[in-house]
């Protein structure tokens, strides 16, 4: 028997109040995934690696949130959403101070690298069991009324990281070597994430369930596409249920063209996002603009967040009004044209911060405003049997359309140099637009109700 009540599943809260440990655990979820995909580029612009090596090496790190939706159920089926939260915080912690105490030895770079792909893998994992933890642990109401609190602090925590922490390595390396200087910053990245697993323990709410057997899973257990009562989940229930998940993935009208827009939409971003911070670094003679460590943090790291932010607000609220469709192609070009002002940047190479800053956030407003479109996209594109189950895909290949240009990214700027790598970023903004022209949105949206 099936049920579609999943109340009887809903961990019993022990007391502590959402406010307590919502915003801290959305907070710490930020941090990992910003500290895999901005401070380990930063990190490795700073140490001396070339932009082939830096952009190879740290895309590969996108591949467990590519693989994320292939495991996510074992997290529900072992042990608990609050054990694996505490659990990854701290393998994350211990990850940070990893990094922090290799980069004094002759074998920094393998060994940081080893410590990096296990902070992505716990990050990944840690993601998994949050969203699970949030999901379950809160009413409908709450989760409509914390969902504020949720992205707010997400987003203070990828400031904190791409622009405070950032910030913290270059004041620090004017006075001590740079390694040294890392070494720190790490070392109090691992101390916070300590710290958060250890007020976790105290505030997160104990999970008690019924002996329903009945999983929380994005894969199993969805809107009683889950187990029968009384059965407990297998490994064979697992596999079973994940291909019943692709095969309602496959045979999704307009699979073909949404799968091209799902792995190509961020093409050019993709490549200016892991090449826009290396490009500030470097000296004006390697083509670059010579920016200090402390001030890409708060040019890129803060002010380019703010931009992002507001950009994707505004889009949010225009296709409530209006409806996807009519903000479709601005949108396009919103994501497209803006990355222009990096052509700029590279021919001119100002030294005015002023104008740096207006163009990051220009660019950056535009990307919140365009990326509004992708992401409607596959929320649009998921809904129906296995909605969560199938929108985890999604994510999974979007991670996959940044990992591969990202990895081409930099061997492409040591080639060419910076000005003519831009040039090529905005040529590759046409397949942004090839693959958007492809898909079908009435196939896959109805906006007579969001412009009403």
């Amino acid at each position: 028997m099936h049920t579609n009540d999943t109340s009887n599943n809903r961990p019993q809260r022990s007391g502590n109040n959402p406010i307590s440990w919502v915003p801290s655990l959305y907070f710490a979820e930020a941090l990992p995934y910003m500290a895999v995909m901005t401070l380990s580029t930063i990190m490795y612009t700073n140490l001396g690696l070339t932009n082939t090596e830096l952009a190879l090496y740290t895309s590969w790190l996108y591949l467990p949130w590519v693989i994320k939706p292939i495991w996510s159920p074992l997290v529900d089926s072992l042990k608990t959403k609050r054990w694996w939260i505490l659990a990854m915080q701290i393998l994350v912690g211990a990850s940070l101070a990893g990094v922090a105490l290799t980069l004094q030895t002759d074998w920094w770079l393998k060994m940081s690298l080893a410590f990096f792909w296990l902070m992505a893998f716990s990050s990944a994992t840690h993601d998994i069991a949050a969203d699970g933890f949030y999901i379950l642990g809160l009413t409908e109401k709450e989760q409509a009324f914390y969902v504020g609190w949720r992205s707010t602090f997400y987003r203070i925590g990828t400031i904190f990281c791409q622009g405070g922490l950032v910030f913290l390595a270059g004041m620090l390396q004017k006075h001590y070597d740079i390694p040294l200087a890392w070494s720190m910053t790490m070392g109090i990245a691992s101390a916070i994430m300590i710290v958060m697993a250890a007020w976790h323990n105290i505030v997160l709410p104990k999970e008690t369930y019924n002996t329903s057997g009945t999983s929380s899973s994005p894969i199993i257990g969805e809107e009683g596409e889950g187990l029968p009562e009384n059965r407990s989940v297998t490994p064979s229930d697992i596999f079973t249920s994940f291909k019943e998940t692709l095969r309602v993935f496959i045979s999704k009208k307009g699979l073909v063209p949404a799968l091209l827009f799902m792995l190509l939409f961020r093409f050019p971003e993709a490549q200016l996002a892991k090449m826009a911070q290396p490009f500030m670094l470097r000296s004006t003679a390697e083509g670059g603009l010579a920016l200090a460590t402390e001030t890409v943090g708060v040019i890129y790291g803060t002010l380019g967040v703010i931009g992002l932010l507001l950009g994707g607000i505004v889009g949010g609220w225009l296709v409530s009004r209006h409806g996807l469709k009519r903000w479709w192609w601005p949108m396009i070009m919103a994501i497209s044209l803006p990355d222009a002002v990096y052509i700029y940047l590279a021919t001119a190479q100002p030294t005015s911060l002023a104008v740096i800053n207006s163009c990051v956030v220009i660019e950056q407003l535009g990307y919140g405003f365009g990326f509004t479109a992708y992401m409607l996209f596959l929320v649009y594109f998921s809904k129906g049997e296995r909605s969560t189950s199938v929108f985890s895909i999604c994510t999974g290949l979007q991670a996959l359309g940044m990992m591969f240009p990202g990895m081409i990214a930099g061997y492409l700027a040591d080639q060419w140099g910076f000005g003519m790598f831009f040039w090529w970023v905005m040529a590759c903004c046409m397949v942004t637009v090839a693959v958007s022209a492809m898909v079908k949105l009435d196939s896959v949206t109805d906006d007579r109700n969001a412009a009403n």
